[in-house]
């Protein structure tokens, strides 16, 4: 019965490392979507939101079985209740790529993003499926210190949206007010993407440790050469 227990754990660790991959995936085939124009790939991306979704309820079935059968205690209810967390924050993080693929749709045959802004918006995108994918490895790992590098690597895409938005507030801004409110709307579905890896990686701090990643920031040395930099 212990055995069968843990298997069951393990089962909803499992459930948020798929979670983690496909949202990480569809967040990268979103900004091909909208910087390319492709409709049948933002199609696909908004679609596929379904087995996010479907895995998340899954997850939420187990994690409250668990809760009433075996009524766990200790390290096994901060599993249970924090998995549960977690799920939302990667509900909520594949819903952010449906946006961006959604906004490629609304565009379509048009390009939602100005030849200008490419770049930037490649690099978010590039940025989030990264971020996302350091969270599923922390899933994995349960490593700490990993984790809480995530907050520090946050720092670059809200670098990035900033930079958005000083093309927006440029006197020499040429693309019209429905194109500025797009891209606002894009630097804000990847910046809250990000924020969401981030909270994934966070909750594991406090499902291994009892602590919150907040109050153990201060413990994680920059990387040798960073100071002063």
């Amino acid at each position: 019965m212990r055995d069968a227990y843990h298997e069951e754990l393990d089962s909803i660790g499992d459930g948020l490392v798929e979670m983690a991959r496909l949202v990480g995936s569809a967040i990268g085939r979103a900004t091909t979507a909208i910087l390319d124009s492709d409709l049948k790939l933002a199609e696909s991306v908004i679609e596929a939101d379904q087995k996010v979704d479907d895995l998340q309820h899954d997850l939420e079935a187990k994690a409250i079985a668990l809760l009433a059968r075996q009524q766990p205690v200790a390290t096994d209810l901060r599993i249970v209740v924090t998995s549960l967390r977690m799920s939302a924050d990667l509900e909520r993080s594949g819903d952010l790529a449906q946006h961006v693929a959604k906004l490629a749709r609304l565009r379509f045959p048009e390009r939602a993003i100005p030849h200008d802004l490419h770049a930037t918006i490649l690099e978010m995108g590039q940025l989030a499926q990264r971020l996302m994918a350091k969270a599923a490895e922390v899933i994995i790992t349960k490593d700490v210190d990993l984790a809480l590098q995530l907050e520090s690597d946050d720092d670059e895409m809200d670098l990035l949206h900033r930079t958005l938005f000083q093309h927006l507030l440029d006197d020499k801004w040429k693309h019209g007010i429905e194109t500025a409110v797009d891209v606002t709307l894009l630097g804000r579905y990847y910046e809250r993407f990000a924020d969401h890896a981030v909270s994934v990686a966070k909750r594991v701090v406090y499902l291994v440790t009892g602590e919150h990643a907040d109050d153990l920031q201060g413990d994680i040395q920059p990387p040798t050469g960073v100071e002063g930099a």
